[in-house]
């Protein structure tokens, strides 16, 4: 076995999961950077910072075969330390320290001072917004709360992030004027519920004050809405979403189901009927809005009725955007006390016979916008394409807008208009229009 390195300690921090871990990691980041530290992301570095996921079943094996790895790589002397942080160790610490005792040091997702001593490094509370991004230089993510303090049945991301917290609008205004003079155009706001925001600390539901603070910073041109709930959603935000530009006419709402009865058992506090007159007032309220939701198939108890009136409802509703995940059997949840009684394969069958539905959906929704300009963004370029996204697109998960790179040269980070020739399922094709 290699003896240790006498070279300068470089830190390799691996972001495993949702956005809100890509946020943790960066202001990780920052905090070691301020600290001197030499820091990288996902790249070569002789001590490992894994921050986990600890959501569902597929996110854990994929952080546990992640450490799995590297403790193989500490064995084999290529790396000096491994640290595990985030929601599978929040979750999970003494099974970790018990079944992978090889790790360093595990810590939880409210450690962050730990790590950070473990780390040589001080936790230094006057940074507000030092992050270093990850993401394409031209967007960030904007984390404007953690935690959260709804009773969904399925979801076990209380036990790990704790109760809802807002952080403060003037912290928020710094960061977002931070992001922007590095280059950043575009936030992400993102919040296990940004419905809630502002309850905590300022006593009401405040995302369209946040809203009206952000849209005043400088160089930030696009803001884009992540994770409303359904129930108690403040409808002034659709107000300045109409009014102001800068606000993408675009919501991701995660519904997860439809029938009454799952509902009621996944705790949602809401109903079907209530949850369709909602979405017609969005509707109503701002036509052209782009609604992304995500559904669950596959819930103790779903029945083939409950499936084919939530199947039909994807019909009805015709959603621009759609996820659709299987069950996973939670423990610690509320529904773990239910019978997982769905099987695997029936599960998902639901779930591809969703996403055929919505691929349908998308491909026509898609087929009107032929002919249409739209202002996009350029994140990359890949082969013979610059890949864009208009303001209704979020990415990785949503559409994306093609332009040939063989024919035209353009800037990634920088807006450009596009006329669409061709649509397919969820990709357009776009030639730029030339002013």
């Amino acid at each position: 076995m290699r003896t240790k390195s006498l070279k300068k300690n470089k830190i390799n921090v691996i972001t495993l999961g949702c956005s809100k871990n890509v946020y943790d990691s960066e202001v990780l980041m920052g905090q070691l950077k301020a600290s001197g530290k030499d820091v990288v992301h996902e790249e070569e570095g002789n001590i490992v910072v894994i921050n986990t996921c600890g959501f569902i079943n597929n996110a854990k094996e994929e952080s546990v075969n992640t450490i799995l790895e590297y403790m193989q790589k500490k064995e084999d002397g290529d790396v000096d330390k491994v640290f595990v942080t985030g929601c599978l160790s929040e979750r999970y610490k003494p099974d970790l320290q018990e079944q992978i005792p090889n790790v360093d040091q595990y810590f939880g997702t409210t450690e962050l001072p730990g790590l950070l001593k473990a780390l040589g490094a001080d936790y230094k509370h006057e940074l507000i917004g030092e992050r270093l991004t990850t993401t394409p230089k031209n967007y960030a993510y904007l984390k404007i709360a953690e935690g959260c303090d709804r009773p969904c049945s399925f979801c076990a991301i209380p036990l790990m992030r704790g109760k809802h917290k807002s952080t403060p609008i003037e912290n928020l205004v710094i960061e977002a004027e931070k992001l922007a003079a590095n280059g950043v155009k575009e936030l992400i706001l993102i919040a296990q519920d940004l419905t809630y925001y502002g309850l905590d600390i300022y006593k009401k539901r405040n995302l369209a004050e946040l809203l009206e603070n952000l849209v005043k910073v400088e160089g930030i041109e696009w803001i884009r809405l992540h994770y409303a709930f359904p129930t108690g959603f403040p409808m002034d935000v659709l107000d300045i979403m109409n009014r102001e530009p800068k606000i993408c006419n675009y919501l991701d709402i995660p519904l997860q189901h439809i029938s009454d009865s799952i509902l009621k058992s996944m705790r949602r506090g809401t109903t079907k009927e209530k949850t369709t007159k909602l979405l017609k007032e969005f509707r109503a309220a701002v036509p052209d809005m782009t609604i992304r939701t995500t559904l669950i198939v596959g819930y103790p108890g779903e029945t083939q009725e409950d499936f084919e009136e939530l199947r039909e409802w994807v019909r009805e509703m015709r959603f621009e955007r759609l996820g659709c995940f299987t069950y996973s059997h939670e423990e610690n949840t509320h529904a773990f006390n239910l019978v997982d009684d769905v099987p695997q394969e029936v599960k998902q069958d639901r779930a591809n016979e969703i996403m055929e539905i919505q691929s349908q959906i998308s491909w026509e929704l898609n087929q009107e916008k032929i002919g249409q300009e739209f202002k996009v963004i350029i994140d990359r370029k890949e082969g013979e394409y610059f890949i864009g996204r208009t303001e209704f697109d979020s990415p990785d998960v949503d559409n994306e807008v093609l332009i040939n790179a063989t024919t035209t040269y353009l800037k990634t980070g920088e807006y450009t208009t596009v006329k669409v020739t061709e649509a397919a399922d969820f990709d357009l094709y776009a030639e730029p229009i030339t002013k």
